[in-house]
């Protein structure tokens, strides 16, 4: 009971530096980061100094070692005041847990140490123009040449990747192998010759670096594939994906506070027909669902990071807080607009970057649309007749 407590006391004081810090730190320079889109090297610096690029990696490794649960807790609070610095390490930290969940030892006392303190910054490289949720049609292409692999190909839409010092790519080492998952590896690539990246201009998710990568005869290590053996990437992929879709809900679920938390206060400062507008049924009815859809995405979170802190397989759990945290962002973004009336498409606002960043929550991490079915499999999977 005591190592309890003191975890308990732990995750406590660390998520009390954390608010303190966003507000502090993140709350006056969102806005200006986010119009001007720029990269927010200082709230990099401060992100090392508070720990969060090893929030989720062993301590034996030089992380903090917090529980899924607590680093949820953590996305939720920096992104109800901007969402975009959580991409800066989360994508770091998938990296890091499948190295920490599948890497040789030697893999992980090289990598690791120097991830958790921020020296090296990484990011997960799947998407590729045409393989997004189907992540079997890559066709970036790793072959062996002696101790190297040689690396062809290229990937899109991969966060943290100009910034960055490298990737955890996913290649075909073996491209016509059958069933098509089984020639597929990752491997932990930093930066070099043949490793270009091209930034890409978005609509929201602003400030932070999303980019395309160009492999050309990209030279690796063959010490770098994961776990030392090929044709287990997909696997190794599939569970990074369970902490990023709950890092995803949490995202989206802290847009939906954030903007749930501006459209409580406007409401109870404007007036129309001769009182504050909380007062007309219309605006009850919003606060009322968006907060409402708040407090479900936190606890489906909150189931689905216990299953992950316990080991136990947690893809359903995973989807459905994915699902529910991800459109919640988009509904209490879009009610607090109209909330807002005409002064939420002003750019003095906060409210206009909620309602831009939210949409992205919907698609990351696998779409929507994919994760239904995934819900809908594992349910009767689970309760077959």
């Amino acid at each position: 009971m005591t190592g309890t407590a003191n975890r308990d006391e732990d995750s406590a004081a660390i998520l009390d530096a954390i608010e303190q810090w966003a507000e502090k730190e993140l709350r006056p320079v969102a806005r200006k980061y986010d119009q001007a889109d720029e990269y927010p090297a200082e709230i990099v610096e401060q992100m090392k100094e508070l720990g969060l690029f090893g929030a989720t990696i062993g301590e034996e490794y030089g992380g903090l070692g917090l529980s899924a649960s607590t680093y949820a807790q953590i996305v939720v609070k920096v992104s109800s005041i901007w969402m975009a610095p959580c991409g800066i390490f989360n994508s770091h930290l998938i990296m890091a847990a499948a190295i920490e969940r599948a890497g040789t030892e030697e893999q992980k006392r090289e990598w690791l140490p120097r991830m958790a303190t921020g020296e090296f910054r990484g990011s997960l490289g799947l998407t590729e123009p045409n393989a997004g949720s189907d992540l079997q049609a890559i066709r970036t292409v790793a072959r062996r040449d002696g101790d190297d692999y040689v690396i062809n190909g290229g990937k899109t839409w991969i966060t943290n990747s100009l910034h960055g010092h490298g990737t955890l790519l996913l290649v075909k080492t073996d491209p016509k192998a059958e069933p098509r998952h089984k020639g597929m590896s990752l491997v932990i690539a930093p930066k070099g010759p043949g490793f270009a990246v091209n930034k890409l201009k978005k609509m929201g998710y602003r400030a932070i670096d999303t980019c395309e990568i160009d492999l050309q005869d990209y030279r690796v290590p063959a010490a770098n594939l994961l776990g030392g053996v090929e044709g287990k990437g997909f696997v190794q992929t599939a569970g990074g994906l369970e902490l990023g879709r709950i890092n995803v809900a949490a995202r989206g679920t802290g847009i939906a506070e954030g903007a749930l938390q501006l459209a409580l206060r406007y409401a109870q400062e404007r007036s129309a027909f001769g009182k504050p507008i909380w007062n007309h049924q219309a605006i009850q009815l919003k606060l009322a669902d968006m907060v409402t859809q708040v407090e479900g995405a936190k606890l489906l979170i909150e189931q689905a990071a216990r299953k992950y802190d316990a080991g136990e397989r947690c893809d359903l759990e995973a989807a459905m807080a994915k699902l529910a945290g991800s459109e919640a962002g988009v509904f209490c973004a879009q009610e607090a607009m109209r909330i807002f009336g005409g002064y939420s498409y002003s750019v003095e606002y906060e409210i206009e970057r909620f309602y831009r960043d939210s949409m992205l929550m919907c698609i990351g991490e696998g779409s929507n649309e994919i994760l239904r079915q995934i819900i809908a499999k594992q349910l009767v999977e689970r309760h077959r007749i």
